[in-house]
């Protein structure tokens, strides 16, 4: 349910049209210098009713998360009493949760004004005319720049006023490692020493594939994609198949194949070993902060060996292209949301680094200021539409390879190749069902939205079909089109949506049957 928030908030461009309206501006009345008498007679209290408050000029809209909303309502008395402008914050929960309504909403013109959400939003936004750029001016100069560059397009304008990071660090444990490592092979190495005198049972556990991986990859030459003569990501250049990126895949499934990391990535296992003391390695981010603390593990957070760079996420406001207040949501912007007043809120209650210059210079959480050190070289995710196309290929390449079910020069040809396909529109029209079950109907891995073996057939009245045979058990999956997660729809319907869940009580056959009008599936168990 949204929660509605009533603030008044700033419109100094709003000014003139109130001393427009205005009576005109007449001379103050002298007040004697002299002593005045003290009245004899009764003060007489006035009995015409106060004036009321001249109604709002404007109206300004924003879509918030649970955690921003509030810091935005404690703004609410300052605004009202300085400007005449009504702001109404919609609470939609998390911010993941916003992006979906955003898409739908905003053509129809039932849209925020502004909104938060992450940079590597922009290329579905940009592309479907959906932001409008954003001039910080003199502002500029206040956020860190890694920040800013995520929020700017390749068309080099700004999106998005960032208030907050977000990338991995390298947690070590401190009862086990008094010095932590500066290249990955030491990583190897003292986990070798360790393992053998029983005290753990694995250097660290992937949590998961290219993504939680990175720091590996990049530190041995890997990259995604490669930049243009502007510094904008080209996506005729994919690095999947990069020699840096081979070398760092076979870093992962030679460690695999001695016994240093398990051989499947699995979120849940990588922070258990760590957070039991199996493990003295973790490659996590600030998310996991508030379970590790309460896990009792001793730890410490610090860059990655060998300048491996991760991931950099960056989150912050943008403003509507179909907004009416255009003008508005950006004075807004510059005169509130980019002051250290308001940026230190954010950082107090959002428990990751700042993206404001000051507020970074001054954070007391230890562990958020080594992850902002961890992240100093942090490539800024992606956030062009083809990004979309690289996440399945790319994370089952390294899985193939680490299980030793394909060399990682294999797995990894094979990956690029899928993503070049994908860019170029070969699988254009696909409408598959990635899931959980993927891996027994004859595909190399779950969770891959370019399988041809869960490709569904259109059918003469307008619906796509698939029928496949599974073991007793449950599943989990989505719609994705076009053969990548660009696309996609949840058991709601809507894009992103949650995923699908279903039982099957024995083994047998079950038949998914998808309405392209209402975007949703029906599942028929046999």
């Amino acid at each position: 349910m949204k929660r509605l928030v009533s603030l008044v908030s700033l419109l100094v461009v709003f000014s003139f049209v109130l001393a427009a309206c205005g009576p005109a501006a007449t001379e103050a009345p002298v007040v004697p210098t002299a002593a005045v008498a003290e009245p004899t007679a009764a003060v007489v209290e006035p009995t015409a009713a106060p004036t009321e408050p001249p109604a709002p000029v404007a109206t300004l809209k924003i879509w918030a998360d649970d955690t921003r909303t509030p810091i935005l309502l404690e703004f609410a008395e300052e605004f009202r009493a300085k400007y005449n402008v009504e702001v109404v914050v919609e609470d939609l929960g998390r911010v993941q949760d916003i992006r979906t309504p955003m898409i739908t909403a905003a053509p129809a013109g039932e849209g925020p004004d502004l909104f938060i959400g992450v940079h590597d939003w922009l290329g579905a936004l940009v592309d479907s005319g959906l932001v409008a750029p954003i001039d910080l001016g003199a502002k500029a100069e206040e956020f860190l720049p890694l920040a800013l560059q995520a929020f700017t397009y390749t068309d080099g304008k700004l999106y998005g006023v960032p208030y907050a990071t977000e990338n991995l660090g390298f947690f070590y444990n401190t009862e086990l490692v008094a010095t932590p490592p500066t290249t990955w092979a030491e990583v190897l190495d003292i986990s070798r020493a360790l393992k053998a005198e029983g005290k753990i049972e694995y250097a660290f556990g992937m949590a998961g594939g290219g993504y939680e991986n990175l720091p590996v990859l990049t530190a041995n030459g890997g990259y995604i994609f490669g930049l243009d003569d502007n510094g904008a990501w080209n996506p005729d250049d994919v690095g999947l198949d990069s020699a840096g990126m081979i070398a760092g895949v076979k870093w992962l499934a030679d460690a695999a194949k001695e016994g240093l990391i398990p051989v499947t990535a699995d979120y849940e296992t990588a922070h258990q070993l760590f957070e039991t003391g199996k493990a003295p390695f973790l490659m996590a981010g600030p998310w996991a902060l508030d379970r590790i603390r309460a896990s009792g593990v001793p730890y410490a957070v610090t860059k990655f060996p060998d300048d491996g760079a991760p991931f950099l996420g960056v989150q912050g406001f943008m403003v509507n292209a179909f907004s009416e207040n255009i003008l508005l949501a950006q004075s807004f912007l510059t005169e509130y949301v980019a002051t250290q007043e308001f940026m230190q809120k954010i950082y107090d209650t959002g428990l990751r680094p700042s993206a404001f210059k000051a507020v970074a210079a001054t954070m007391t959480d230890k562990d958020l200021v080594a992850m902002g050190e961890a992240g100093v070289n942090a490539i800024p995710m992606p956030n062009i539409p083809e990004m979309g196309s690289v996440w399945s290929a790319w994370n089952n390449g390294i899985a193939l390879a680490v299980s030793g079910e394909q060399t990682p020069e294999e797995s990894m040809t094979d990956a690029a190749n899928q993503v070049r396909a994908l860019i170029k529109g070969a699988l254009a029209g696909m409408v598959n069902l990635p899931g959980s079950y993927q891996d027994q109907v004859g595909c190399g891995a779950q969770w891959d939205p370019a399988c041809e073996a869960t490709a569904m057939k259109a059918g003469d009245d307008g619906k796509y079909t698939l029928t496949v045979q599974l073991k007793a058990g449950d599943y989990e999956f989505k719609v994705a089109l076009d053969g990548a997660w660009t696309v996609n729809y949840g058991s709601d319907g809507a894009q992103d949506g949650p995923n699908y869940k279903f039982t099957m009580p024995a083994d047998g056959s079950v038949t998914f049957t998808y309405n392209p009008e209402t975007k949703l599936v029906e599942i028929v168990i046999q």
